[in-house]
C-alpha cells in the first residue's frame, strides 16, 4: 500500500503530541482531542493511522503508550541511523555539530567535501572532513543509511547520484534544488517555508507586510 507523503509528516507531529501528552500523566487520548491540539480533524487522524492497522477503540480512544510503542515501530525511532553530510560549509557544520540529531538516533559518522583546503581538518568533535571520492568506501564501512546534500544547487543532482550509488537508503537534500534518484528524498527549502511562514502572518496580520 501507497502512503501518501504528507501522512508520513503528520505521523511525527503525532508522535511529539502524545510524548507531551505521556509527560503530562495523559494515559488515553480520543482522536477528536489529538485533532484538537494539532489544529487538523479527528478524521485525518483516525485516516493516517488507518494506514498502519488498528490502534483505538470507538468510544474509549488510544492508549498513549501503546501508540506511542507503535509509531516508534513505524518511524525507525528507536533504531540509530548513521549520516553522511556532504558540504562542509555552514550548513554541514552546523549539522554535524547539532546534538540534537544524536539524540533522537540520528548519528553523524561522515562529512565530506571536494575543497581540499577543508580535507582533513576537523569539523565537529571527532570527525574530520573527507575528501568526496572516498564516499563509496565509507559508506560501506560506516554502514552509511542517509545522506544530507548540503552543497549548492549547482552539484547537488550529481552528489545526489553519487549518494544512491554508494548505497544509502535516502538524502535529505539542503540544496535549493529538486533531486531526482530512485531512492527518498525529503526536500527542505528553506526560503519556501519563510514564505509560507510570511503569507499566514499577513494573512492574519494584513499590516504586518506592508511599509
Amino acid at each position: 500500500m501507497k502512503i501518501p507523503k504528507p501522512v508520513s509528516k503528520r505521523l511525527s507531529m503525532y508522535y511529539r503530541c502524545l510524548e507531551k501528552l505521556k509527560d503530562e500523566g495523559i494515559d488515553v487520548v480520543s482522536s477528536k482531542e489529538l485533532a484538537e491540539r494539532l489544529d487538523i480533524k479527528p478524521s485525518q487522524v483516525r485516516k493516517d493511522l488507518s494506514y498502519f492497522g488498528e490502534f483505538g477503540k470507538r468510544g474509549v480512544g488510544y492508549h498513549v503508550d501503546f501508540l506511542i510503542e507503535n509509531l516508534e515501530k513505524i518511524l525507525g525511532i528507536k533504531e540509530e541511523w548513521n549520516i553522511a553530510i556532504i558540504g562542509a560549509g555552514n550548513i554541514g557544520r552546523a549539522l554535524s555539530n547539532y546534538v540534537g540529531l544524536r539524540e533522537k538516533g540520528f548519528k553523524v559518522v561522515a562529512v565530506f567535501d571536494k575543497d581540499d583546503g577543508k580535507v582533513g581538518k576537523e569539523i565537529a568533535e571527532g570527525i574530520k572532513v573527507l575528501h568526496i571520492k572516498d564516499l563509496d568506501r565509507v559508506v560501506k564501512e560506516k554502514n552509511v543509511k542517509i545522506g544530507i546534500i548540503a552543497v549548492p544547487a549547482s552539484a547537488a543532482q550529481e552528489v545526489a547520484e553519487a549518494l544512491e550509488k554508494a548505497g544509502v537508503s535516502g538524502i535529505l537534500n539542503f540544496a535549493p534544488i529538486k533531486i531526482k534518484t530512485s531512492i527518498p528524498v525529503e526536500e527542505v527549502d528553506i526560503s519556501s517555508s519563510l514564505r509560507t511562514l510570511t503569507f499566514e502572518i499577513i494573512r492574519k496580520h494584513p499590516t504586518k507586510g506592508k511599509k
